[in-house]
């Protein structure tokens, strides 16, 4: 649950726009910015700024801003390489978002730092070309105490967007279990404390295996678990994601009949709860999108049957990689979607592994489709191998522009470098402290536990 500290004066920052050129730039010949502060607290701030061009097409971009008196300093941005020399700050278009076509936009955003009186930019330019259309300033949201659940309500999808009860668009952020079959110990009323309160988490991720030892052992005392952890989320006023996590085979056809008994009975159960998603299908591979979307479209009508009103997300081709992992992209979803409402799309990524070429599928779908990163790990794709920071840090700074939530992979003391936890973790009561997080929990934890700006209004 996150608590923003309180906020300090009026706020407005920072952003004007001075030119370095990249090779492919040309000049622009107008532009417009609108500029957002999305959330603020003591001595720090978020903003987003979209930049439209007014002019002529261009194949490059640079923006440049100085920041005004005051003590701001840029601490980190996304969506753009930002940089900073004294006051002066300049913003550089990346690879997908890099041409911009006449009337067309570019969203970028970043974290800062202020002492002081934080006076709002008075001039922007795009490629050297002073920008003279409207500037826009919204002041920072703040949102109601409680906890995620108290705050947001029942979930809905609206648009490309995950909205809460007041039909805005949020972002919520959390940790996915590792298998419960293995790490079972792992998830306790100290652990689950632990991610509330320390790690500040909006999200419990519930990974149920159907084989590998799972499910398909013994579904009466997999189903009463799962429930048991939807219940101790609850509690604590964090979603909980239910996992259906097909793995081996690849195609979720296989565990169509396993599916439509598991989530016929929890749906019944948990229908009345405000803080339950499904996630009917984990990772397919080897298979089709017309394969994909026909088992949807039969899991989803037993859900609906007990349960109409649920976020519910569908996995995708190549690994949840919106096929990308199979030489494809998001257009087939795009072209032949699931056929049901309060539906999002999962995509998932290994930062070591996934990086500029899967970042630029996300930010190009994120505007035609509702997507839920469901899990994501900060190593190779194989769970195993170093962090990645950079490319971890860049993901993590693309999915808080655009509100994507997410959970991380793993919170647990599994044996490899994905997991939170040091070995010997869960045989003790602490689930937060430095002494026993991997350099990959310690990250996330770190992400986690920063303010939520959920609007209410």
């Amino acid at each position: 649950m996150k608590r923003l500290f309180a906020l300090l004066a009026t706020f407005a920052t920072v952003l004007g726009l001075t030119a370095a050129f990249s090779p492919s730039a040309v000049a622009a010949t107008g532009c417009k910015v609108d500029y957002t502060v999305t959330s603020q607290w003591s001595g720090g701030f978020q903003a987003g700024v979209k930049v439209t061009n007014l002019g002529a097409p261009v194949t490059g971009w640079t923006l440049g801003f100085t920041l005004p008196d005051g003590g701001q300093k840029l601490v980190q941005g996304w969506n753009a390489t930002w940089s900073q020399s004294g006051s002066a700050v300049t913003v550089a278009g990346v690879d997908w978002n890099r041409a911009l076509a006449t009337d067309a936009a570019a969203e970028a955003g970043f974290t800062g730092s202020f002492t002081g009186a934080n006076p709002r930019p008075t001039a922007f330019t795009l490629n050297g070309v002073a920008c003279t259309g409207s500037l826009e300033a919204d002041p920072p949201t703040v949102p109601a105490a409680g906890t995620p659940v108290e705050v947001n309500g029942r979930l809905h999808v609206c648009g490309v967007n995950l909205c809460n009860q007041h039909d805005r668009p949020i972002q919520l952020r959390g940790m996915s279990t590792h298998g419960i079959q293995w790490f079972d110990r792992c998830y306790n009323a100290a652990s689950l404390d632990a991610l509330a309160n320390d790690w500040e988490s909006d999200l419990f991720r519930i990974a149920m295996y159907v084989q590998e030892d799972g499910y398909e052992t013994d579904p009466a005392g997999f189903t009463s678990r799962v429930n048991d952890l939807v219940d101790m989320a609850e509690a604590r006023g964090m979603y909980a994601l239910i996992d259906f996590h097909t793995l081996t085979p690849g195609d979720p056809n296989y565990n169509l009949d396993r599916a439509k008994t598991f989530f016929a009975s929890v749906a019944a159960r948990n229908a009345d709860k405000k803080n339950v998603i499904y996630e009917i299908a984990n990772e397919p591979n080897g298979v089709s999108w017309s394969a994909i979307k026909n088992y949807a479209e039969q899991v989803i009508p037993v859900i609906r049957a007990a349960d109409p009103d649920a976020v519910v997300i569908v996995g995708t081709r190549g690994w949840s990689s919106l096929g990308v992992s199979d030489g494809s992209d998001e257009s087939e979803v795009v072209d032949n979607p699931v056929n049901a409402t309060n539906l999002m799309y999962a995509f998932h990524f290994y930062a070591a592994s996934h990086q500029d070429d899967y970042r630029s599928t996300l930010s190009r779908a994120a505007s035609r489709l509702p997507l839920f990163v469901s899990e994501f790990g900060t190593v190779s794709a194989n769970g195993g191998g170093a962090m990645d920071r950079a490319s971890t840090t860049a993901w993590l700074d693309l999915l808080d522009q655009r509100k994507i939530s997410y959970a991380n992979w793993t919170y647990s003391e599994a044996p490899e470098s994905s997991a939170a936890f040091k070995p010997g973790t869960c045989d003790g009561g602490d689930y937060s402290s430095s002494g026993v997080l991997t350099e990959s929990g310690a990250l996330l934890k770190s992400r986690i536990s920063t303010p939520d700006s959920f609007p209410t209004s």
